[in-house]
């Protein structure tokens, strides 16, 4: 079933998708998808690779435009508008491949996303700000490190605290947690947690299911471009076409 859900609560979600489409030449990459998300809640987009989920993430933050179908964010259409734009209503995003300024330091990295944000800082104000969005992450001791000397997840916590410049309504992690060691897994897991303590609402793109269980309000599972499951971390996995579609078919 690939009708837009409902997000939890009465009050209109904050993100609403519907019949959202994207083909490449004769693939479908994302088919009739729907779902919502309410303010302050982390939403998991699940699927086997090739499943369409950083497509979706794309079509959200500007990189794509959508064939067809809506992206609404608090009211407002998004689909089709521009990554500055998009970033400017209020959407900030990681990747799932880190990308840092790796000849500028972590404070400049910083300082470039401040710079597009809905409300731009400059100069001393700039500066100091990300010290502070640093240290939200961890990183106030390499805050003059250039981004290509930091560790993976250290670049990983520089490439969140760039996105948490913009102040973002809805952050979207792509993969943010993959690739930690067990203890990085844990302090991951846990900074995820504060920015929703915080209010901020996150749709993540996410493998590690120790994380999807930790962290996830409901998620949303794709196979093949398509939405075949939607609830709680435990219903949706445990769902035998979820189960399928990760493992294959046992009797084939």
């Amino acid at each position: 079933m690939n009708t837009t859900a409902p997000a939890t609560g009465s009050s209109p979600p904050l993100l609403r998708i519907s019949a959202l489409r994207k083909t490449f030449g004769g693939l479908t990459a994302v088919n009739d998808l729907g779902f919502s998300v309410a303010a302050g809640e982390i939403v998991g987009l699940l699927g086997p690779n090739g499943s369409g989920k950083t497509t979706v993430m794309n079509l959200i933050s500007g990189a794509l435009s959508p064939d067809a179908g809506e992206i609404v964010l608090a009211g407002h259409p998004i689909a089709g508008k521009a990554p500055h734009k998009v970033a400017h209503a209020g959407v900030a995003r990681t990747f799932q491949l880190v990308r840092v300024l790796g000849e500028m330091n972590a404070v400049e990295n910083v300082i470039a996303g401040l710079a597009f944000s809905r409300r731009p800082l400059w100069g001393a104000e700039a500066a100091s700000r990300a010290r502070e969005l640093l240290a939200r992450v961890g990183l106030a001791r390499h805050a003059r490190t250039l981004a290509g000397d930091l560790t993976y997840i250290d670049q990983k916590r520089l490439e969140l605290a760039r996105a948490l410049a913009l102040s973002p309504q809805l952050l979207l992690l792509d993969e943010w947690l993959a690739g930690l060691n067990p203890s990085e897994l844990l302090e991951g897991i846990a900074l995820v947690r504060s920015l929703k303590e915080e209010g901020v609402t996150i749709v993540l793109v996410e493998h590690v299911m120790d994380a999807v269980h930790s962290l996830c309000d409901r998620c949303v599972v794709m196979n093949a471009g398509a939405k075949i499951a939607e609830g709680t971390p435990a219903t949706v996995l445990a769902d035998p076409e979820v189960v399928r579609a990760y493992l294959g078919d046992a009797g084939a």
